[in-house]
């Protein structure tokens, strides 16, 4: 990692575990860069900066330190899409000295351990197992996913949206389809008990990477979505940019749920529409060793 980025990825290791207090201790993602980019004042344009892959940078860079949050047991990463403090993070401060200290810690101890799997797996004679790395193997199911997504016309994509929401269990759902519609692409209703139930329209926008939602379109949605509904939602293959989230939960006005291509991949894997859960497993070349030894 460049000098550069190692200082920015470094300076959020404390405003993490600030914002994670903050927040009661747990929180998601977005809700602990959000409260970070308020603590700090962080420009809209720092923040519609992105990486490669059309992630934004700064939500990346806190989602880094996390992970060396994690390493040394200050955030429990047993809740998926959850981050959570633990004991030993709860009134931890981490100065700028010690966060590159850790940041140095655990690149050796990857560093050998990546080194150690290498010299057990050439170790091992006839097996020919290629190492799973999961992240990337999450990378590559979630990025083909938004391939078949994104490849789909508009009229299919908005199908798929109401099929994902039926399986989640809206109700009524229909697709409207006409020129004088505003821009709302369908209405279902959302039963919360026997007796009380929301009315909601949604859009479904199937954008490229990069292509964010922005602000306007929300305006707009919520304009078309008001007297005719209780709620609206908003989903895209691609991300909303902050002030699109801003104006998404103003107060005063109806909410707009958002749902990202991250949450909507999400929504797939929980009701495991077009995908197939599998598993895997790793060689342990140690326990092969006894049996390969004359």
């Amino acid at each position: 990692m460049a000098e550069k980025k190692q200082a920015e990825f470094l300076q959020w290791f404390n405003p993490t575990l600030d914002a994670l207090r903050k927040l009661g201790g747990s929180g998601s993602p977005v809700d602990v860069s959000t409260t970070i980019a308020k603590n700090f004042n962080i420009p809209e344009s720092k923040l519609n900066e992105t990486i490669k892959s059309g992630a934004s940078k700064f939500h990346n860079q806190v989602c880094w330190a996390r992970q060396y949050l994690v390493w040394e047991g200050y955030i429990d990463p047993s809740v998926r899409g959850v981050w959570k403090l633990t004991k030993k993070g709860e009134n931890k401060k981490i100065t700028d000295s010690e966060a590159r200290k850790i940041f140095l810690k655990w690149v050796e101890i990857n560093a050998m351990n990546r080194k150690k799997k290498e010299e057990e797996k050439s170790a091992v004679i006839e097996i020919d197992e290629e190492e799973i790395d999961d992240s990337s193997l999450s990378l590559d199911y979630k990025k083909k996913v938004l391939e078949y997504l994104r490849a789909m016309s508009p009229k299919n994509f908005e199908r798929f949206c109401l099929y994902l929401l039926r399986v989640n269990a809206f109700e009524n759902l229909q697709l409207t389809g006409k020129s004088h519609d505003e821009g709302i692409d369908g209405i279902a209703i959302l039963r919360i008990n026997p007796v009380i139930s929301f009315r909601v329209l949604f859009q479904a926008k199937r954008y490229k990477e990069g292509n964010n939602v922005s602000r306007v379109q929300i305006g707009d949605f919520r304009n078309a979505m008001i007297g005719r509904a209780d709620k609206g939602i908003f989903i895209t293959t691609s991300k909303f940019t902050s002030e699109a989230i801003k104006e998404a939960y103003r107060d005063g006005a109806p909410q707009v749920e958002l749902v990202d291509s991250d949450k909507l991949i999400n929504m797939m894997e929980l009701s495991q529409i077009g995908l197939k859960q599998v598993t895997t497993y790793e060689v342990d070349p140690v326990f092969f060793q006894q049996y390969l030894k004359d």
